[in-house]
């Protein structure tokens, strides 16, 4: 059977990615004792905390044919799945490097999770149609692509 996904859909596992990320970072922040690297990792924290809150804004202006159901689902349980599936394809719990890990493989972790964030939203950007707010998605594409440039902006400024 086939689910195509509507903007609501998608948005709905944007927050919850965003809000695993910041889960991330500040649990990473938590293992580091330099006070700069700890802040970058809560200033990243902050800005998954902000890309949540952008997404909730564009969930709340959607048209109500962008929010129209795709498929019959008495009992909610697409929106189950969904939050499953963001749980555990991107920032999924992933186990905070210990007190011993260098900022440098923090960052590496965190630019897998963004471009695993990324192929995650191109690939569910196929199951939107046009007309339920597929170029929302591209919205949520560019925000992740900003995190990674910041990431290995950083990533190199450590390597020198």
């Amino acid at each position: 059977m086939s689910y195509d996904y509507n903007a609501n859909d998608i948005l709905e596992m944007a927050i919850q990615i965003e809000k695993n990320g910041a889960v991330f970072y500040r649990n990473a922040a938590e293992s580091i004792s330099n006070t700069t690297h700890k802040q970058l990792l809560l200033d990243l924290a902050s800005m998954e905390d902000q890309h949540e809150k952008t997404f909730t804004e564009m969930k709340a202006v959607l048209s109500e044919e962008e929010k129209k159901s795709t498929a019959f689902d008495p009992d909610e349980e697409a929106g189950l799945y969904l939050k499953a599936l963001a749980d555990t394809r991107v920032f999924f719990e992933k186990e905070t490097p210990g007190a011993s890990a260098s900022m440098k493989e923090i960052l590496k972790e965190a630019i897998l999770a963004e471009k695993d964030s990324i192929v995650f939203y191109l690939g569910m950007k196929e199951f939107v149609p046009e007309k339920f707010g597929k170029n929302r998605i591209e919205q949520i594409i560019k925000e992740e692509m900003g995190h990674i440039k910041l990431l290995s902006n950083h990533l190199t400024s450590l390597k020198q």
